[in-house]
C-alpha cells in the first residue's frame, strides 16, 4: 500500500468540509437550495482556505433560482470532459483498466460494511465526499490521495472556466497535503495528453474475473506519477 500523510485538519472539521463540498457538487435540487444557508454556515467553522471557497460556492449559487442552476450544471459536467466528476476517468478514461479501479472503490467500501447504491459509479466525486465524512474518514482519504492528480485538474479546469463549482473542489484540495513533484509533473501530463483511449478489442468496465468482495485490486496510478 502506498503510505500517506496523516490529515492536518481534525476529524470534526474534515467531515464538515467533505459533507459541504459532496452537497454543493451534487446535482441541485429543492434540498441543497435548502442548505445553502447551514453550508454557509457550517463553513464559517473551519480554517480560511478550506471554509472560503466553501462559502463562495454557496453563494454563488444561492443567488441563481433552481431551474438556472440544474442548466448550469448540466452544463458544466455533462457537457464537458475537463469537468469530470468520476475519479477514475483522468487516470484511465474509457478503458478497461477503468473497470478494475472502478472495483478497487468498491472493495474499499465493503471494507466499511458500506454498499453503494448500484445507481451511481463508486468513483463519483460526490459519493466519495461522503463516504469519507459518514462512513470512514481513514479510507476515504486514502481515495481522495490515490486520485489527486485528476481532483487537481478539475479543480484548475473549473477555475479556467470561471465556474460557481470551482469553491467547492478547492475546498477539497484544500484539505489535502501540499502537492509534490511527481503529483505536480502527473498532473501537467494529465492537462496536456488527456485520459487514454481504449486499445482494440478491449471492452469497457468488464473485469469479471475480479470480486472486489474477496479479491484485493491493483491501486491506479497516474502517468508519470510514480517511477
Amino acid at each position: 500500500m502506498t503510505r500517506h500523510p496523516d490529515p492536518k485538519l481534525p476529524a470534526h472539521q474534515l467531515t464538515i468540509a467533505w459533507q459541504a463540498a459532496s452537497l454543493l457538487l451534487d446535482y441541485p435540487d429543492g434540498g441543497l437550495v435548502s442548505r445553502l444557508r447551514l453550508i454557509h454556515q457550517a463553513a464559517a467553522e473551519l480554517p480560511s482556505p478550506v471554509g472560503d471557497p466553501l462559502r463562495s460556492t454557496a453563494h454563488a449559487l444561492a443567488s441563481e433560482d433552481l431551474s438556472a442552476l440544474q442548466q448550469m450544471y448540466v452544463d458544466t459536467f455533462d457537457n464537458r470532459r475537463r469537468h469530470n466528476l468520476y475519479l477514475t476517468y483522468f487516470a484511465h478514461g474509457d478503458t478497461r483498466r477503468r473497470g478494475v479501479a472502478l472495483l478497487r472503490f468498491k472493495q474499499t467500501y465493503l471494507r466499511s460494511g458500506f454498499v453503494l447504491d448500484e445507481s451511481e459509479l463508486p468513483d463519483h466525486l460526490c459519493v466519495v465526499l461522503e463516504y469519507g465524512a459518514t462512513v470512514d474518514q481513514r479510507l476515504g482519504w486514502r481515495l481522495l490521495l490515490d486520485h489527486r492528480a485528476g481532483l487537481e485538474l478539475l479543480r484548475l479546469a473549473l477555475a479556467e472556466a470561471g465556474s460557481a463549482w470551482h469553491g467547492a473542489v478547492q475546498a477539497v484540495t484544500a484539505t489535502l497535503p501540499p502537492l509534490g513533484g511527481d503529483e505536480l509533473a502527473a498532473i501537467d501530463r494529465l492537462a496536456a495528453e488527456g485520459p487514454p483511449q481504449e486499445e482494440v478489442g478491449l471492452t469497457p468496465y468488464t473485469t469479471p474475473a475480479f470480486d472486489p468482495a474477496t479479491q484485493p485490486l491493483p491501486m491506479p496510478t497516474f502517468p508519470g506519477a510514480r517511477r
